[in-house]
């Protein structure tokens, strides 16, 4: 990664590539740190930090603590990225913007990215006035805003739809001028962002720990074992790295046909088939899904012992809650990649285009058995996201049992994990292809 950066510094163009990038995810950093007027946001920051368990915990960690600081970017690029997935599951319900998405060609491209920003502004608009309420009736009946009134209230809501919006704007134009995905690495740039404090937060927890932890058991966090810790955590990023790329090659062989006086066909090909297609979404569906009973126990005052035991039976370190949580990431899993990957579809044109799989006929036999491969691939995918989307939450439980804090933060580790592994996998892609068209010195060398 790092020859391939000295690589593409080299070349002029890619430089300022990269500096435009570097200048955009500055603006983006002073934008998370300029906090929207009207809001007591430093009473708003200790809540926000108390509830990483719901969807509130999940917004700040995608927005880089821009959202429990009320800061003008506070909804980062989220509208966005539910626009985009609602577009794109309406593509299949609707017909008329399946024809877009297939038939539309370059002008039906345009089309359907206009209707993700419309989209993203009504989701902003949304989001917004959700929060805004919830600041205005506070946390236990305590509102949160400074000033009452309904220009407040049209300042505050203004000012995140304007920051969504300005976001949206800069990440299309990384993708168009700088290297990468620029919706992909402002979100990378958002989580990175919260490395020191999460740092910090487990550093401090250790050390409140260690000095008052039982000496007979204080030899577990001994220092001898932080390299051991280091370890593990870079096994960790080894194991994401190896099944991001991770991938079934399903051979393919072309038929021989004559056209004319030429042959063509008779090479062989294959069909890359991701281990994990989906990404980072199951998860993302999954803990949203999950955190609702802790998020709606945020707005009730006065709480009961029903409803205080139901809260203790789905809390975030608890056992229910995981399994529903594996369970939820297992089927948004296979859902998601159901829409992505059509086995119907793609055998259909591997028949028009004179291919097969060795040992299967074209048509349904070549679907079943895609749809087969398909399904123990998602099996497989899924898991691997459950253990590293569970795997903070077991070793938070193992700390809490010596009575350590130091775990508290580590709530969304792992989704944090496989997005900043994948964007930085996908961001040294496009410089590699960069580099290489850019190298290129033609046949005859």
């Amino acid at each position: 990664m790092i020859q391939t950066i000295k690589n593409a510094w080299k070349v002029p163009e890619l430089r300022g590539k990269i500096l435009f990038t570097v200048f955009a995810l500055l603006i983006f950093r002073v934008g998370s740190a300029i906090p929207v007027p009207f809001i007591d946001t430093k009473t708003l920051s200790d809540y926000i930090q108390s509830q990483s368990g719901t969807i509130f915990g999940l917004l700040n960690v995608m927005s880089g603590d821009a959202f429990a600081q009320a800061t003008v970017f506070a909804l980062s690029i989220q509208p966005y990225i539910n626009s985009s997935i609602i577009i794109q599951l309406l593509t299949i319900a609707i017909p008329a913007l399946e024809r877009l998405q297939k038939e539309g060609g370059e002008e039906g491209k345009k089309k359907l990215e206009a209707i993700t920003r419309y989209a993203t502004v009504a989701i902003a608009i949304i989001q917004a006035f959700g929060f805004y309420t919830f600041l205005r009736v506070g946390s236990n009946g305590t509102s949160l805003l400074t000033v009452q009134g309904v220009w407040p209230a049209f300042v505050i809501i203004a000012a995140f739809v304007a920051g969504s919006a300005f976001l949206m704007w800069l990440g299309e134009q990384i993708t168009e001028f700088g290297i990468g995905n620029g919706i992909s690495i402002i979100l990378f740039a958002g989580i990175v962002a919260r490395g020191p404090a999460m740092v910090s937060t487990i550093y401090n927890g250790v050390r409140a720990w260690m000095a008052n932890a039982d000496p007979k058991t204080a030899i577990v966090m001994h220092p001898v074992f932080v390299p051991f810790v280091i370890i593990g955590m870079l096994l960790l990023v080894a194991f994401i790295v190896f099944i991001t790329d991770a991938e079934r090659r399903i051979p393919v062989q072309y038929a021989k046909r004559v056209v004319g006086r030429k042959m063509y066909g008779g090479q062989s090909s294959h069909i890359p088939i991701k281990v994990n297609m989906s990404g980072v979404l199951p998860i993302i569906f999954a803990q949203a899904i999950a955190s609702i009973p802790a998020t709606i126990g945020m707005f009730i005052p006065n709480k009961g012992a029903g409803w205080k035991a139901f809260e203790e039976i789905f809390s975030p370190t608890g056992l229910v809650y995981s399994v529903v949580y594996c369970l939820l990431i297992i089927l948004f899993s296979y859902f998601y990649n159901t829409i992505q990957f059509n086995p119907v579809e793609v055998a259909n044109n591997l028949k028009k285009n004179g291919g097969f799989i060795p040992g299967f006929r074209p048509g349904k036999p070549t679907s079943d058995f895609l749809s087969k491969v398909i399904s123990r691939l998602t099996m497989f995918g899924a898991i691997y996201l459950g253990i590293v989307a569970l795997l903070p939450t077991i070793v938070g439980n193992i700390m809490a049992l010596f009575k350590s804090s130091a775990g508290s933060s580590l709530g969304i580790g792992g989704t944090s994990v496989i997005i900043v592994v994948g964007v930085a996998l996908e961001t040294v892609k496009a410089l590699e292809a960069q580099l290489m068209m850019r190298h290129y010195k033609g046949f005859l060398e």
